[in-house]
């Protein structure tokens, strides 16, 4: 089976969807990733912590995206 570009487009999507979605209350602070224990051990924590962070501010261009490809694999097939 070949890996198409539609194939990791969707494969991104879905990674982005499940980074949005993670709650700092109820999952991240759990497990000790919260904004504030990684801005003091600081170093690569605190660069996912920031990542995460980014993709929940880009929610609403997520559910854009989301939306058009819905329509576009409806309509494809």
């Amino acid at each position: 089976m070949m890996l198409g570009l539609g194939t990791v487009f969707k494969a991104l999507l879905l990674f982005v969807n499940a980074m949005a979605i993670l709650h700092e209350e109820r999952f991240l602070k759990r497990v000790g990733w919260s904004e504030q224990e990684a801005a003091i051990e600081g170093g690569v924590k605190l660069q996912i912590v920031n990542l995460l962070k980014a993709f929940r501010v880009l929610r609403l261009p997520i559910v854009v995206v989301n939306s058009i490809t819905v329509l576009v694999l409806l309509v494809v097939g």
